[in-house]
């Protein structure tokens, strides 16, 4: 039976939301009225049938690509669900790294029952390895699947790694997607994106987890010609026209976006100096640390973490993801680049939590 529903996305809307909120994935809103465009501009209606044309030129310039590769979607989830939608029958056989954004695995279960991990190892750091993709592909294999930067660990796939990627997918007749939505929160030397690395790939992302911009929905697809005609006819299913204001916003966005990602930094990094602080001082937890990425997946070496996150929630006002929605339920997930002040306060109410279990722990010995 095809999977037809999200948990995580059904957590995320109902669950997640608390005074002290560290289950957030990118950075905080950008105030609107910090981009260049007024509401006289906006327009109700423009011509965008197959995408708005400068919008089309601002993604395809970011690239250095042609507009022909782009293809507009709702954000990166949509994004993804085009690309895997234009690519995979029933019976076709996608690889998905582990531990992955639940999500994609919801996605591709919808198009097929056919999914396969392979591991991104902590002991490695959670970097991409080729030979855990070596050792699963089979020739029934159409789609690899890769997020970069990785979600939920912030882990940046080196560029050798990601080639070595693409020939075994070459190799089956495969091609290799890579959700791109984070890779911008590499501030300084930003790879570039592996759409450059061969005709095998193809990359999604938008201006939300970076840019605080999840509101317009500004998402795209990089694709060659002719994939990227069938993932725009693909979704004329979806509606006819797309929000011709938010396209707008979207477009003025472009004019800005190195401003508009600066600003975040500062928060991002202030943010990471703090959870490395509080890593210190708090044995109980660990993670793999990065220098950059907006999210960061705690490991909790002893207890239930399902159990700690609802007492964190409902006792301290605090919530953070549990690590049960990225395959991994001793693991949970916390985000930066909101607040500041809010994140230290959440840190320091999950270290309340931290004691509170250990004095629980000691009574009962």
């Amino acid at each position: 039976m095809k999977q037809r529903h999200s948990d995580y996305m059904h957590w995320a809307k109902t669950r997640s939301r608390a005074r002290f909120n560290l289950a957030t994935s990118g950075v905080g809103s950008f105030p609107l009225k910090e981009i260049s465009i007024g509401i006289d501009q906006l327009e109700i209606n423009g011509d965008s049938m197959y995408g708005y044309e400068p919008l089309q030129r601002a993604i395809a310039a970011k690239y250095g690509v042609d507009p022909d590769n782009v293809v507009a979607a709702a954000g990166t989830s949509m994004a993804n669900h085009l690309a895997m939608a234009a690519i995979l029958e029933p019976g076709d056989e996608v690889l998905i790294e582990h531990p992955t954004y639940e999500l994609l695995v919801s996605t591709a279960l919808y198009f097929t029952s056919e999914v396969k991990p392979f591991a991104r190892a902590e002991e490695n750091g959670y970097a991409l390895d080729p030979e855990a993709v070596r050792r699963a592909v089979t020739p029934k294999t159409k789609l690899i699947v890769i997020t970069n930067l990785h979600n939920p660990t912030s882990a940046l796939a080196s560029e050798s790694a990601l080639r070595e990627v693409g020939d075994i997918a070459r190799s089956v007749g495969a091609r290799v997607l890579v959700d791109e939505v984070y890779l911008d929160a590499v501030y300084e030397d930003t790879p570039p994106s592996a759409f450059h690395l061969g005709p095998e790939f193809i990359v999604t992302n938008s201006l939300t987890k970076v840019y605080g911009l999840s509101g317009i929905r500004c998402g795209w697809i990089l694709a060659d010609p002719q994939l990227a005609r069938a993932m725009w006819r693909l979704n004329d299913l979806f509606g006819s026209l797309a929000a011709h204001p938010a396209e707008l916003i979207g477009l003025a966005a472009f004019q800005h976006l190195d401003r508009i990602r600066e600003k975040a930094r500062r928060v991002v990094e202030t943010d990471r100096a703090a959870l490395n602080n509080f890593l210190d001082g708090h044995p109980a937890l660990s993670a793999v640390r990065t220098r950059f990425g907006t999210t960061s997946f705690l490991h909790l070496r002893h207890g239930n973490v399902d159990q700690f996150l609802e007492r964190l929630r409902s006792e301290y006002e605090t919530s953070a993801v549990p690590g049960r929605f990225f395959g991994m339920p001793d693991r949970f997930r916390v985000g930066m680049g909101v607040d500041s002040e809010m994140f230290r306060e959440g840190l320091r109410r999950i270290g309340l939590a931290l004691q509170c279990d250990t004095v629980m722990a000691d009574e009962h010995l």
